[in-house]
């Protein structure tokens, strides 16, 4: 399992429009094979911030998402554009 939760700043303006980018990328990768869990949140302390929780079921659903159509669209060409900073977070599950 692929765990890992990335964060995403954005100015004020960027708010809305991001948001829908990710409501649109979550529901696109949801229906990826190897995607077991995409869940995406706002900050309650920073409503500028975008947090999104990952899980694939092997590095290969990992590299397909990176590799889709939605991934580019709304990742590649609006995501990582329009973000003033950007975080990501390795995961591994407790026994």
């Amino acid at each position: 399992m692929v765990s890992f939760v990335v964060r995403f700043k954005f100015a004020p303006e960027d708010r809305a429009e991001m948001a829908e980018a990710v409501r649109i990328l979550a529901a696109e990768s949801r229906r990826e094979p190897g995607c077991v869990s995409y869940i995406p949140h706002h900050s309650e302390e920073d409503p500028n911030t975008i947090v999104i929780y990952e899980q694939y079921r092997d590095e290969q659903s990992l590299a397909a998402h990176r590799e889709s159509p939605h991934f580019k669209k709304y990742g590649v060409g609006g995501l990582l554009q329009r973000m003033k900073d950007r975080s990501m977070e390795n995961l591994v599950a407790l026994d």
